[in-house]
């Protein structure tokens, strides 16, 4: 079927696990294409234009890159029970960056030795700066300590209710989840030790965890592929007349991520909004697929 979400993700990869809670909260049935950690990823790149960034959510002949427009997405085709309120985008930025920083150094500070050659090798090449083991061990106590601050933002937001959002998950606690499912994954001892006397934390840990994953269902990559094929993209949303760029719909442009990953994906400018960035691309095979980026950590460039 088209309208099918089709997560193209691994299960130990810290941002779709928050893509993978957005459904459980959600309550809604999805196929599940397990992709490889490290490059080469030739079912996925076809689809992306050279993105290789973990998660991607696919449905029909649409693809969303990056956790930040996937979330948007599911929010907006299923607004039922609604989950971004308030400030909530702010704090999801703030999470996959700041946050998920310090989780990068207390993890690998502490497991970095036993990580094989080829991971290493591939996030240098991800990230474009060396895999420092060794500087990652040095920063890991400093990193703890701000790891332990965020924590306790954490337990002062609890104090209102069962999640950040009150009586019901928001957001916030979907972006939060991130950093305290992978650190306390991948270190367990550590992530008991920054999360001592946070009660409240530890209770909402818990509870989301509880919440589950949806329906989750197996689909191969060459069936993902070929659900694209097989399907016409979307009605592209209505761009912002106040945009301040000097684009236009058409326009052959080039998009990036501004931090790491920063593979550069070419297509046509068919939408452009106060929050999203979307081309159409041709993929040989595939004919076309529209791409969807976000625009917040993003560069739009033409081309």
């Amino acid at each position: 079927m088209s309208d099918e979400l089709i997560l193209h993700h691994y299960d130990a990869s810290p941002f779709s696990e928050k893509v993978r809670l957005m459904f459980g909260i959600k309550g809604l049935g999805w196929r599940s294409v397990i992709q490889p950690v490290i490059m080469p990823k030739p079912d996925l790149i076809p689809l992306t234009g050279g993105y290789r960034r973990i998660p991607v959510l696919q449905i029909g002949a649409d693809v969303y890159c990056d956790s930040q427009v996937i979330l948007a997405e599911i929010e907006r085709r299923f607004p039922n029970p609604p989950v971004a309120r308030g400030a909530d985008w702010a704090v999801n930025l703030w999470a996959d960056r700041i946050w998920f920083q310090a989780s990068v150094a207390v993890i690998f500070g502490e497991i970095g030795a036993s990580i094989p050659k080829e991971f290493a090798d591939d996030r240098e090449k991800l990230s474009g700066r060396p895999f420092d083991v060794n500087a990652m061990k040095a920063a890991a106590p400093i990193m703890r300590a701000q790891w332990r601050a965020y924590a306790g933002w954490m337990e002062d937001g609890l104090a209102g209710g069962d999640f950040l959002g009150g009586a019901t998950p928001s957001l916030a606690d979907v972006a939060a989840w991130m950093n305290v499912w992978w650190t306390s994954g991948a270190v367990r001892n550590v992530a008991e030790e920054l999360m001592a006397g946070l009660p409240r934390l530890t209770a909402w840990r818990d509870r989301v965890r509880a919440i589950g994953h949806g329906r989750r269902s197996d689909m191969t990559p060459g069936e993902a592929l070929q659900a694209a094929l097989k399907a016409t993209p979307a009605a592209p949303l209505a761009s912002d007349a106040s945009d301040l760029t000097v684009l236009k719909l058409g326009d052959p442009v080039v998009v990036q991520a501004d931090d790491y990953g920063r593979d550069a994906i070419e297509g046509v400018l068919v939408a452009l909004t106060r929050d999203r960035i979307t081309l159409a691309r041709e993929c040989g095979e595939l004919d076309v697929v529209h791409v969807h980026f976000p625009r917040a950590g993003y560069v739009l460039a033409k081309r």
